[in-house]
């Protein structure tokens, strides 16, 4: 299957990730989009583990509840992979090459540059433009999935009655998103931004400018610090110490003795994945930093990263000033908009 497929009708963007799966099936309204459906199920820890499935079933019962407590009656959807079983990288090739010749020259280069063998990979490429480097040659994105992350993938849907015609990179769907933020908070596009995506497991940063991913690394940090700290302090389960993502009520002493000691780690790892972008070779100043993923909406961490690293910082939130259909769930919608980046930019790309 290509990571690139394209669709015109809308698809329903459908996020695996490693606590839940989540879903957004999204219809042009007017000059932007309305949200007609949204559906949001758990899925049980070491379901995904790193990005990588381990239980097939058991993400297929979850997407089979999601699409039902949605109300979509759709059979295609949009899905993504990532991790470290995923490789990209943008090449650049002479701006003359017909369709063929791309074709034939991206399988040279992907012997060069992808570090699996090619009949493990699913491949693909995209034609970015000309290059601004060479007036004289154009940037092509070259993308490559080890096989066996985008099949269990597919394994999971299809045994949910899906289909997916378009299988994406989780950090491309970000960014597809954020040309929505971007948009709506008025963010010059030739300006680099910082985008931290605080999963259960791994934190990505990802650099986007002119609309392009230009820089991502993964870092072994994320929510789950959080939660065991909690379980720990407090002798709770998993599930009693999850309080934080339900905006219950709090012990006492939560706030200052665990939640902001995590949120200064959260800074400390911001501050070190920056370093890290500095010293790359695609280096750009950043105006702006963006906070998503399922503790990015803890109450003081924006206030405090922008404190701290003295950089503007906002919270990225793909579906406010959307339309909203009745059947939709508002409250469960806004109380897991910070989660909803990926799913967001999977269903936009049923309008390319």
């Amino acid at each position: 299957m290509k990571l690139f497929g394209k669709r015109t009708d809308p698809v329903i963007g459908l996020d695996i990730g490693s606590t839940s799966v989540r879903l957004i099936q999204l219809s042009s309204h007017g000059s932007g989009y309305r949200i007609d459906h949204f559906g949001i199920e758990p899925l049980a820890e070491g379901v995904v583990v790193d990005k990588a499935v381990q239980n097939v079933e058991a993400i297929s019962d979850a997407i089979t509840k999601a699409v039902k407590a949605s109300g979509t009656r759709a059979k295609f959807c949009a899905i993504a992979v990532s991790g470290s079983a995923v490789f990209t990288k943008t090449i650049s090739l002479p701006a003359n090459l017909v369709e063929a010749d791309i074709e034939s020259q991206v399988q040279i280069e992907a012997n060069q540059y992808v570090p699996y063998p090619l009949n493990e990979v699913s491949l693909d490429f995209e034609v970015l433009g000309p290059s601004p480097r060479n007036a004289d040659l154009m940037d092509i994105l070259l993308a490559a999935s080890k096989s066996e992350n985008v099949e269990s993938r597919q394994d999971a849907i299809d045994a949910a009655g899906l289909k997916a015609k378009v299988v994406d990179v989780e950090a491309f769907a970000i960014a597809n998103a954020f040309e929505l933020i971007r948009k709506r908070d008025g963010v010059n596009r030739s300006e680099a931004v910082s985008f931290f995506d605080i999963g259960y497991d791994t934190t990505t940063l990802l650099v986007i400018k002119g609309g392009r991913v230009i820089y991502t690394r993964d870092h072994p940090f994320g929510g789950h610090q959080l939660l065991e700290e909690t379980m720990r302090r407090y002798d709770m389960t998993g599930e009693q110490a999850s309080f934080f993502e339900r905006n219950e009520e709090a012990p006492a002493d939560f706030e200052e003795e665990v939640l902001e000691p995590f949120q200064l780690n959260i800074v400390h790892q911001i501050s070190r994945a920056l370093q890290f972008f500095a010293s790359s070779n695609e280096y750009s100043n950043i105006g702006t930093i963006y906070l998503s993923g399922g503790v990015a909406s803890l109450k003081g961490l924006a206030p405090m990263v922008q404190q701290e690293l003295g950089m503007t910082t906002r919270i990225a939130d793909p579906v406010t000033g959307m339309d909203i259909a009745q059947n939709v769930a508002i409250s469960a919608l806004k109380r897991n908009a910070t989660n909803l980046m990926i799913a967001t930019g999977l269903a936009l790309r049923g309008f390319d």
